[in-house]
């Protein structure tokens, strides 16, 4: 997966009226290395080649103002003008056939089941660090593990009830797992805006080409949150917990709730009495069963974690842990997304499943070996360097594009706290078509499908698609100039056909007719 940079910055692009696209090394999307179109890629191809310049940029800017008569947007902390933007979103869907998308579906139900079982394990009898299997004090020094989550039990033990791991394909053409999202993973809303956008953008190429539907995405969220208290409650009352209006996500948390039907409430909205969570509305107190909580550990319960938050509930926790109450995803499972243990989950899946890994990983240095951290030292110009606990791609090193100023202060930053971070070989990740200034270009792509834990697990059919727009760039977070596109993957041709899984338009797709958190 280690490849050799050879960025597209020197890939000639031509006026979007020659109808051309010129790849650079990367495994590109829609064409193969011969220079023919991908088989999945033609209709498309074909339908965009009858288009001109003109109408591609309406086409373009007509679905810009659906996003902003929508207030699709994110917010960048820190920037110098205006922080809350419309996410730059691309025309050209993204495509996946049908014997792709099973595989990734297949890994990433195996991946989560495993991390699941993990957290359990570490928040029970501990016994894959007994085995030694996973380093003691990789997991239990982690800043995102919760003494307090120690013997509480979770329904199904499913501790990461939504998923959102991303994905990136190599030159080889193959996927591996960059990393795991299991804190409060952001992005489905997008992945649903999108699919709206593009189902108007190209109506034609959508219907005929067979695309299994996302609509549905918000009823089987609501089912799973439903499931994780069903034991004891037969009709449980789910919210939505949000940090309030100022958050980067906050447009997301809106739009779920909205789509589930159910309460949009802020910490202050919330009240513990003899451990039990009840929300106030305008007939008085009404009982909570289920909190989908979009904030992060530290500041659910000022009691319990950080006593400067007001963000949470006090007493929250107290009534999680009596039984009371479900929060989702459950307190303390950042340590299993954490890029430490991520160099650890092929070992993981093989320890509780007796399986070798679907999804492989990525090639991953642990700075807090001395070893490692000498090879990472030495090769910083080769490599990628993360903060183990950082995300938005903040804390982040790209060292082929760094300048040795920057390469030099990193170098002290690892060598002062090399527990703090991991490496990776860069990896060339595949390009898909975008447009860009009228033209149609090569642009960096990685995915993040999104999994759903409770009674049962379930792969939604679609994935949020992002795109580094700058060019030759390999950071996709929005947070750092990077958009999204829709992802279409294709039904199969003896089952899943436009016609019986809503790849005509109808069906669950019509959910979508009435209708984002900064990625991380």
């Amino acid at each position: 997966m280690a490849a050799k940079i050879q960025d597209i910055d020197d890939t000639p692009t031509l006026p979007m009226t020659g109808a051309a696209y010129l790849p650079g090394a990367a495994y590109d999307e829609m064409i193969a290395h011969g220079g023919d179109v991908r088989a999945h890629y033609a209709a498309l191809q074909s339908r965009i080649s009858t288009l001109g310049a003109g109408e591609l940029a309406d086409r373009q800017r007509m679905l810009e103002r659906s996003f902003l008569l929508q207030g699709i947007t994110f917010t960048v902390y820190g920037a110098d003008s205006a922080t809350e933007r419309i996410i730059p979103t691309d025309l050209f869907p993204r495509i996946l056939p049908a014997q792709e998308w099973a595989k990734i579906e297949a890994g990433l139900t195996q991946r989560l089941q495993a991390l699941n079982m993990f957290l359990a394990d570490i928040y029970g009898e501990q016994q894959i660090l007994m085995d030694g299997v996973v380093p003691r004090e990789l997991v239990l020094g982690a800043p995102s593990y919760r003494r307090e989550m120690q013997n509480l039990y979770v329904p199904h033990k499913a501790y990461a009830n939504v998923c959102g791991s991303d994905l990136i394909r190599g030159q080889d053409g193959e996927f591996a797992v960059l990393e795991d999202n299991l804190r409060v993973p952001s992005g489905v809303s997008y992945m649903l805006a999108n699919r709206d956008a593009s189902k108007r953008t190209f109506p034609g190429a959508y219907r005929e080409a067979g695309v299994r539907p996302v609509e549905r995405y918000p009823d089987l969220l609501l089912a799973t949150l439903k499931s994780m208290s069903a034991d004891w409650r037969p009709n449980p009352q789910v919210v939505v917990l949000t940090p309030g209006v100022y958050n980067s996500a906050y447009y997301e948390h809106a739009y779920l709730a909205r789509l589930m039907g159910v309460p949009l409430v802020e910490g202050r909205d919330l009240v513990v009495h003899d451990n039990m969570v009840y929300m106030r509305t305008t007939t008085g107190l009404r009982r909570v069963d289920v909190i989908y909580r979009r904030v992060d550990d530290d500041f659910i319960d000022p009691l319990t974690f950080r006593r400067d938050s007001s963000l949470g509930a006090a007493g929250l926790f107290n009534a999680y842990r009596a039984g009371n109450v479900v929060i989702c995803n459950a307190p303390g499972t950042g340590v299993a997304d954490d890029k430490a243990v991520y160099a650890f989950v092929p070992d993981i899946i093989r320890y509780y499943l007796g399986e070798d890994a679907i999804l492989p990983n990525i090639e991953t240095f642990l700075c807090r070996e001395p070893a490692q951290l000498g090879h990472v030292l030495d090769n910083l110009d080769k490599l990628v360097v993360k903060a183990v606990g950082a995300s938005g791609g903040y804390g982040m090193l790209v060292g082929p594009h760094a300048s040795a100023r920057e390469r030099s202060e990193f170098a002290d930053a690892l060598k002062a706290d090399p527990a703090n971070y991991i490496a990776q070989p860069t990896i060339q990740l595949s390009t898909a078509p975008c447009l860009v200034d009228g033209r149609i270009e090569p642009r960096h792509v990685d995915l993040r499908p999104f999994i759903l834990s409770g009674e049962k697990t379930v792969v939604t059919p679609g994935a949020l698609t992002r795109v580094a727009l700058k060019r030759g760039s390999l950071v996709v977070n929005s947070s750092q100039g990077g958009g999204s596109k829709d992802t279409w993957v294709l039904a199969e041709e003896n089952g899943h056909n436009g016609h019986g899984h809503g790849g005509n338009g109808h069906g669950a797709d019509k959910a979508s007719a009435s209708s984002k958190e900064s990625l991380a």
